[in-house]
């Protein structure tokens, strides 16, 4: 169901193996989705899950996946997965994978093998992978430097889940953005969203980040519409450095139209909502 802006581009949406989700957070992904099956059809056919992006108005999206295989039960086979799910579908699927530094042996090669099998952004996702974006500074995690280094060679941007996370053990005390001002000065050449606006907690330190750095943008996924303008009531002012993201299917996320309808209802003006639903992410996450 189109709305009235074209083209609609949805820079955050999950579409993974969802068998591999360990019991307990597949439990909290089950809740308000009466429709399970329906989703797991959709993992499993890339086809299937374009005919709904029609439905839903929706022309492009970025198919957000990373590697959690202690709290999340993501392997790293979750990459090619993704890459294979949207081979042949890249003039409008994006496929975001991951390289967890904790557990990879090679991160700077990973990042080559990732990108020579079709994928084209990377996630990182702070509170599910347990670290700090900045912890290669200290020593701790020298692997994000790689990770970041290949990212900026390759020149495909890199997703940093920011605010907090209901999924059981995740570790909110990651998700704080202010981590990424060090990989933003050390990284000046890396494309970064940072994806949720920081919400709840941080919308404050996303917007400060955003207005500082040229390289960083942020997506609003995971924000009921209806708060945005609460959490960001400057948005319009950085308004071409801002995506629409769902967050779909996420607990509670409702459907990716309505969402949209939401964010055209705002009281923004025309050029901005472009920029917002299409425009940006097109420029970030450049179809094949």
């Amino acid at each position: 169901m189109p709305g009235r802006i074209s083209g609609v581009f949805d820079a955050h949406i999950h579409v993974q193996p969802w068998e591999q989700m360990r019991p307990d957070v597949l439990a909290t992904m089950r809740k308000g989705h009466g429709d399970f099956e329906t989703l797991m059809g959709y993992s499993r056919s890339a086809d299937r899950f374009l005919k709904h992006l029609d439905q839903e108005g929706i022309e492009r999206a970025v198919l957000v996946n990373y590697v959690s295989p202690d709290l999340m039960g993501f392997t790293d086979s979750v990459n090619g997965y993704i890459a294979e799910y949207c081979r042949g579908h890249s003039d409008r699927l994006v496929a975001m994978g991951s390289v967890h530094p904790r557990f990879s042996k090679d991160p700077a090669g990973d990042v080559d093998r990732l990108v020579e099998m079709g994928v084209r952004a990377l996630k990182i996702h702070p509170p599910h992978q347990l670290f700090h974006p900045n912890d290669y500074r200290t020593g701790k995690l020298p692997g994000l430097e790689a990770i970041y280094r290949k990212a900026s060679e390759h020149r495909i941007p890199v997703m940093f889940h920011t605010g907090t996370s209901i999924f059981p053990g995740a570790r909110n005390v990651y998700g704080d953005p202010i981590t990424l001002d060090d990989v933003a000065v050390d990284f000046p050449s890396l494309t970064m969203v940072l994806a949720h606006g920081g919400r709840p907690l941080w919308g404050d330190t996303a917007f400060f980040l955003v207005r500082r750095f040229p390289n960083v943008h942020m997506d609003i996924s995971g924000i009921p519409p209806r708060s945005v303008l609460k959490m960001f009531p400057r948005l319009e002012e950085i308004s071409h450095k801002v995506l629409f993201g769902s967050d779909w299917p996420g607990p509670a996320v409702p459907a990716i139209s309505k969402n949209v309808a939401e964010v055209e209802s705002l009281p923004l003006g025309e050029k901005a909502l472009e920029r917002i639903l299409r425009d940006n992410a097109l420029a970030i996450y450049r179809p094949a």
